[in-house]
C-alpha cells in the first residue's frame, strides 16, 4: 500500500498529535502523583504510630519533613530545571520521589520514615515545577493549550482529596505501609511513560543564582516549619517565633540578591505592580481554604460522625466529581468570558461553600450538612484553578517560566500551611468540637473572598501587556 504526500503528512499529523497528548496525560499523571501524596499519609498516621511507635509530637514530622523539602526547595528547584532541562528535572525527580516511597515503605523506625517522606519531598520539588512548563512547551496557544491546562488542573485540584479516599483504602486493605509503597509503581510508569512520549525542550544558559538559591530555600522552609508549629505550638512560642524570625531575615537577603542578578531565582518582576503580583496571591490564599476544608472535614466526619478512615475519605468524592466534571468545560468557559470572570465565578463558589459548610451542627449527617457544600466547592475548585494558573504564567516573557512554574507551586504549599495554621488556631481558640469547626470554617471564607477581590480587580488579562 502506498500513499500520496498530502495522506502521509496527515497521517504523520495524526500521530504527532496522538504522542502529544499521550505526553499530556502522563504529565498530568506525574502532578496527580505528587499531589495525591499530600494528604495520602494523613488517613494512616494513628495506624503508622502504632507501628513504628512515634511518639505524639514526632508523628507530625510525617507530615512536615515532607512539607519542609517540598516547600523549601521548590523556587531553587525550578531554577535547576530551567538550566538542566525541564525533562531532565522531572525524569530525575520523579525517579527520587520513587526512592524514598520505596524506603518510607520499608521503614522500620521513625527516623527512617521520616528521612523517606523528606526525600520525597525533594524529589516532588525538583519534579513539579518542570511538570507545568513541559505542557505548556508541547502545546500551542488557544485551545488545544486550554484543554491540556484542564487536565493539569484536574490532576492538581482534586490530589489532596484523592489522597484521602487512596489512603483510607489502602490503610484499610493492605496497610499503611501502601500509602507508600503506591507511588512505587504509579512512579515506574510515569518515569516510562514521559521518556516515551515527552521531547526535550531548550535549556537556559544562564548560570544559577546561588545566593538567591541559598536564600529563598531557608526562607520557604522556615515559613512552613514555622506555620506548622504554630498549629501546634501557638503562634507565641520561642520555637515559631525563632521561624519566623530566621524566615524574615532570609527573605530580606533574597530580595537584595535579585536586585542584582540577571537570571534570579524568584524575578521581583513578579511583584513590581499590583496587576502583576494579584494572581500570585490569588493562588496563596486558594489552598488556605481548600486545605482548612478538607480537614475539617475528615475531623467532623470522625469525631462527629464516627465515620472510619475509609469512609471519611469516601466522603470527599463528591468534590472530587464536580471539580473533574467541571473542569471539562472550563476551556470553553474561558474562550468565551475570559479567566478572570471564570475564575471569579469559582472563587465566589468556594466562599459560598465554606460559608454553608460552616452552618454545621451536632445534628447534622453526610447528606443534610455536606454534600451540597461539597458539591459547591468542587464546582468552584473547577472554575478557579485552570484561569488563576493560566492569568499566573502569563505575567511574564518565556524565559520566566520556570520561575512562575515554581512559585506557583512554592505558594500553592505555603497556603496550605497558612491556612491549616490559622485555622487551626481558631478551631482551639472556639473550644474545638463541632463549635470550632463551625468557627474554624466561617474564618476560612476570608481566604476565597479576598482572592476573588484580588483576582477580579488586580489581575490583568492575558494578551493584556499594558
Amino acid at each position: 500500500m502506498t500513499f500520496s504526500h498530502a495522506e502521509a503528512a496527515e497521517i504523520g499529523s495524526r500521530l504527532r498529535s496522538r504522542m502529544r497528548w499521550a505526553g499530556i496525560a502522563m504529565l498530568s499523571l506525574s502532578q496527580l502523583v505528587l499531589s495525591v501524596d499530600t494528604s495520602v499519609v494523613n488517613v494512616a498516621l494513628p495506624r503508622i504510630q502504632s507501628a513504628l511507635g512515634f511518639s505524639s509530637a514526632g508523628l507530625s514530622w510525617v507530615v512536615t519533613a515532607y512539607a519542609l523539602a517540598f516547600g523549601g526547595l521548590v523556587l531553587l528547584s525550578g531554577r535547576i530545571g530551567a538550566i538542566i532541562g525541564p525533562r531532565r528535572a522531572l525524569l530525575l525527580g520523579t525517579a527520587i520521589f520513587v526512592i524514598g516511597s520505596a524506603l518510607g515503605g520499608l521503614a522500620s523506625s521513625p527516623g527512617i520514615l521520616v528521612t523517606a517522606r523528606a526525600i520525597q519531598g525533594v524529589g516532588a520539588a525538583l519534579a513539579a515545577p518542570s511538570t507545568l512548563v513541559l505542557i505548556m512547551g508541547i502545546t500551542e496557544p488557544g485551545t488545544q493549550r486550554a484543554r491540556a491546562m484542564s487536565f493539569f488542573v484536574a490532576a492538581l485540584g482534586s490530589g489532596a482529596a484523592i489522597g484521602l479516599v487512596l489512603g483510607g483504602v489502602l490503610t484499610t486493605t493492605l496497610g499503611w505501609r501502601w500509602v507508600m509503597f503506591v507511588n512505587v509503581p504509579l512512579g515506574l510508569f510515569v518515569l516510562a511513560g514521559v521518556r516515551w512520549t515527552v521531547p526535550r525542550l531548550p535549556r537556559a544558559t544562564a548560570r544559577l543564582d546561588l545566593m538567591g538559591a541559598v536564600s529563598s530555600t531557608v526562607a520557604m522552609a522556615a515559613l512552613v516549619y514555622g506555620l506548622t508549629l504554630a498549629a501546634s505550638d501557638g503562634w507565641s512560642s520561642t520555637r515559631t517565633l525563632s521561624s519566623f524570625t530566621v524566615a524574615i531575615v532570609a527573605l530580606g537577603i533574597l530580595i537584595a540578591a535579585e536586585r542584582r542578578h540577571p537570571s534570579p531565582v524568584l524575578p521581583l518582576g513578579f511583584f513590581s505592580r499590583m496587576r502583576s503580583a494579584a494572581p500570585f496571591l490569588a493562588m496563596l490564599l486558594i489552598p488556605a481554604g481548600q486545605f482548612g476544608f478538607l480537614y475539617f472535614a475528615a475531623l467532623f466526619t470522625q469525631d462527629a460522625l464516627g465515620y472510619s478512615p475509609l469512609l471519611t475519605g469516601l466522603v470527599v468524592l463528591p468534590f472530587t466529581a464536580a471539580l473533574v466534571l467541571v473542569n471539562v468545560v472550563v476551556p470553553r468557559l474561558v474562550a468565551r468570558f475570559g479567566e478572570r470572570v471564570t475564575g471569579g465565578a469559582g472563587m465566589a463558589a468556594l466562599t459560598l461553600g465554606l460559608l454553608w459548610m460552616s452552618l454545621l451542627d451536632a445534628s447534622s449527617t453526610f447528606l443534610s450538612g455536606l454534600l451540597g457544600p461539597f458539591l459547591v466547592l468542587g464546582v468552584g475548585a473547577g472554575l478557579t484553578v485552570a484561569p488563576l494558573t493560566s492569568v499566573l504564567l502569563a505575567q511574564g516573557p518565556e524565559e520566566r517560566l520556570s520561575a512562575a512554574s515554581s512559585l506557583n507551586q512554592g505558594l500553592q504549599q505555603l497556603g496550605g500551611a497558612v491556612g491549616l495554621a490559622s485555622l487551626t488556631t481558631v478551631f482551639t481558640a472556639a473550644g474545638g468540637g463541632v463549635d470550632g469547626i463551625t468557627t474554624a470554617l466561617l474564618a476560612g471564607t476570608a481566604f476565597p473572598a479576598l482572592a476573588f477581590l484580588l483576582f477580579t480587580t488586580g489581575a490583568r488579562r492575558i494578551g493584556d501587556t499594558r
